[in-house]
């Protein structure tokens, strides 16, 4: 006679979570809070859900790779599927986002990946609630990616790792979200004295 052995639920390994996950909940938070167009209520709910998904997927977790790359997409995921569901997310055209990327490929001294990006260093110079608030008016598609790279200083392959997007596709995104926020932003810099107007 034989006997069955009970099938043994896979386990879920927890290890390491606490550690290399929990460190990033501010983060995960503050790209929540902008995909979510300043929506504190709804950036909390985008927080909690992502660590909730993390949690249970943790055994997919790859060692030794950017947990905060990782936590960031899920964290956009899940506010995509949201989105989706209530059918409020704004589609870009493609044709328009990436209209001009083989200009701004060709004219980018920005190409390889790991080269110095000075308009981050000119970002990461004023950002504060002032640039916060405009971060907030761009378009989803071109918020995220300024987000990512220059409040919390992905490089363009691990943005495109998050948005799931070619990285020439990430670069043009930015450009056009970073020349949306200097038109924003150009009377504030000015009156803050961080850029000068210019001399008739």
């Amino acid at each position: 006679m034989t006997t069955t052995q009970p099938v043994a639920e896979p386990s879920l390994d927890k290890n390491g979570f606490v550690e290399e996950a929990m460190p990033w909940l501010d983060a995960v938070y503050r790209f929540a809070l902008r995909l979510t167009a300043g929506n504190v209520a709804e950036a909390e709910d985008l927080t909690q859900d992502t660590f909730v998904r993390a949690y249970r997927s943790w055994h997919t977790f790859e060692r030794g790779t950017s947990a905060r790359s990782w936590l960031f997409t899920i964290a956009r995921n899940a506010f995509l599927r949201t989105r989706e569901q209530l059918a409020r997310r704004m589609e870009l055209s493609e044709s328009e986002i990436d209209a001009d990327i083989a200009s701004v490929n060709a004219g980018s001294v920005f190409y390889d990946i790991g080269v110095p990006d000075p308009e981050r260093d000119f970002f990461d110079s004023f950002i504060d609630d002032e640039v916060m608030r405009a971060i907030e008016q761009l378009p989803p598609d071109f918020r995220e990616v300024v987000v990512l790279s220059d409040v919390e200083g992905l490089n363009y392959a691990e943005i495109a790792a998050v948005i799931g997007a070619p990285i020439g596709t990430v670069k043009s995104r930015l450009f056009r979200g970073r020349r949306q926020l200097e038109r924003m932003l150009y009377e504030y810099a000015v009156d803050a004295g961080y850029i000068r107007r210019p001399s008739a």
